[in-house]
């Protein structure tokens, strides 16, 4: 059964975002593109695959500065 809070939480829009803890206990990359896929994205299709990557670092790098 999945926990709020801890396995997913609702965004702005009243979607729901399943967190990184629950894509490990799933244990693989679905490769739907999650927003906090701790796999890198590695069954996800290229370009799209890149794309997501890019704008994960670009996020990070921003929030260092």
């Amino acid at each position: 059964m999945l926990q709020e809070g801890v396995d997913f939480y609702f965004n702005e829009q009243g979607l729901m975002v399943l967190t990184a803890a629950y894509h490990l206990k799933r244990g693989r990359c679905c490769g739907n593109g999650c927003l906090h896929c701790p796999y890198d994205y590695e069954r996800v299709k290229e370009p799209r695959k890149s794309e997501l990557l890019a704008q994960r670092k670009k996020e990070r790098d921003d929030k260092k500065a």
